[in-house]
């Protein structure tokens, strides 16, 4: 099957990933390698039999299931306008190579013309049919994942606990009145704003209610406690966020009696005021966070520059957090800040002074080279390292590059991303061979067992 997705998300201007950068596993479990030889034997030695627990992906179901699934995102956006893709994203990207033939046993070489897509898709249609249901769990395997965690609408057929961790989307919680004026802002937004109306509908009925509570007590009571509650009973460990595709970060803290007020209206359908909407936006994130600490669930954002030419990447600022960071009402909720907040990977990085703040490298691990990635995140290790999470974003992107080929590429130059910064840190005497092993598994995982109070080992 050729997907019809390709959702233009998180997109910048990127440097060209290294082609040479093997860090990999091949679809036989064949070893990692440094062809550069710039990371310690010995630290590679723990970066290749440590199977990672991923922060942050979006599998699609195994098959039967994968030929129709659609739930990898709560915005499966397939048309929004373009924008200057990065090297990573386009048809000609050379890695892509070394992915089908270590995936697919295929060796054609990008961009592939119309005879090779349909012999790449025949290679992994066969593939699929040799894995069956145990497909999704295959995909794992080949990146040297142990456990992903699976940004879903829903877990299904082949993506289940254990090796699959379930985080669910609530943006369209924050959003509970008529959006027809959100979405007149931008082309994008016009779109996301009718699928983020799609799942709160989807939350109402799960509910049992048959329209909106006439107020806002009503909605927190009836719709967003049991939402959550439900989410958790349902195995999530986290729930994420995409709110930086449709508002920015600056969450105010809003009275109650204002969020009242903003909530009037929201039965007879009126379109609320711009302000007024945004403060009670501004309530119920706080409101959401608060109940996630409480029921023990992670508060995932997605932060970094995203797609389309719309994208506000000033809203993204994590600074633009502190805020809501410094609610000692919040301290007991942990907030995880996806993809590492390029391009501000140093506020991102300062960020984690904060105790509730954590922060992966999903995205940029797929689109930057090893070494401009090892960069900042030797900084972050230098200076926080129990707060830095393993993650690919794994994702349907095209039909050159599927969530496989996605992950795949992803581990490797992460894997070797942290191999350099560790060598680099070991070579300037910062840290000891046996600490930057085990600062090795922690990245890895170790930081992740202990976010999500995860079974700690190191088996698959």
């Amino acid at each position: 099957m050729v997907l019809p997705v390709r959702r233009a998300v998180i997109r910048f201007v990127a440097l060209a990933f290294i082609a040479s950068s093997a860090f990999g596993q091949t679809h036989r479990g064949a070893p990692h390698r440094s062809p550069s030889g710039d990371v310690d034997p010995a630290i590679l030695r723990v970066i290749e039999e440590t199977p990672a627990i991923d922060n942050h992906a979006h599998p699609m179901l195994s098959p039967p299931a994968f030929a129709s699934d659609r739930e990898f995102d709560a915005l499966p956006v397939d048309n929004m306008e373009p924008e200057t893709d990065p090297l990573a994203w386009r048809p000609d990207f050379p890695p892509l190579a070394e992915a089908w033939a270590t995936l697919w046993n295929f060796h054609g070489q990008p961009p592939l013309r119309a005879d090779g897509q349909n012999q790449l898709e025949a290679a992994r249609t066969r593939v699929r049919a040799r894995e069956g249901k145990g497909y999704s769990e295959w995909v794992l395997r080949q990146a040297g994942i142990g456990t992903m965690m699976a940004n879903r609408v829903a877990m299904g057929e082949g993506v289940q606990p254990p090796h699959f961790l379930w985080v669910p989307y609530d943006d369209a919680l924050l959003f509970p009145l008529t959006n027809s004026g959100l979405a007149k802002e931008t082309p994008d937004r016009l779109q996301f704003f009718a699928l983020e109306d799609k799942v709160r509908a989807r939350y109402l009925k799960d509910s049992g209610l048959p329209s909106m509570p006439k107020t806002l007590d009503g909605y927190l009571r009836q719709v967003v406690t049991p939402t959550l509650e439900r989410q958790k009973a349902g195995g999530a460990v986290a729930v994420k966020f995409e709110v930086a595709y449709l508002r920015g970060f600056d969450f105010a803290d809003v009275p109650r009696s204002d969020a009242d007020t903003a909530y009037f209206g929201a039965a007879s359908g009126e379109a609320p005021d711009p302000a007024a909407y945004k403060r009670l936006q501004d309530f119920l994130f706080r409101y959401i966070a608060g109940e996630c600490g409480r029921l023990g669930m992670a508060v995932h954002l997605h932060g970094m520059a995203g797609g389309g030419r719309y994208f506000s990447i000033a809203g993204v600022n994590p600074l633009l957090l502190e805020a809501v960071l410094n609610d000692a009402r919040l301290k007991n909720t942990n907030f995880v800040l996806l993809h590492g907040g390029w391009p501000y990977v140093r506020e991102a990085g300062a960020m984690l002074q904060k105790p509730n703040f954590y922060l992966d490298m999903s995205q940029q691990a797929l689109i930057l080279p090893a070494h401009s990635l090892a960069g900042w995140l030797r900084e972050w290790l230098e200076t926080y390292p129990d707060k830095v999470l393993f993650g690919t974003d794994g994702y349907p992107f095209s039909s050159a590059m599927g969530w496989e080929e996605a992950t795949w590429l992803a581990a490797r130059n992460e894997r070797h991303a942290l191999g350099i910064a560790l060598t680099g840190m070991q070579h300037d005497g910062e840290i000891t061979p046996a600490r930057a092993r085990e600062l090795a598994r922690m990245v890895l995982r170790g930081n992740a067992e202990q976010l999500y109070k995860l079974p700690q080992g190191n088996g698959r």
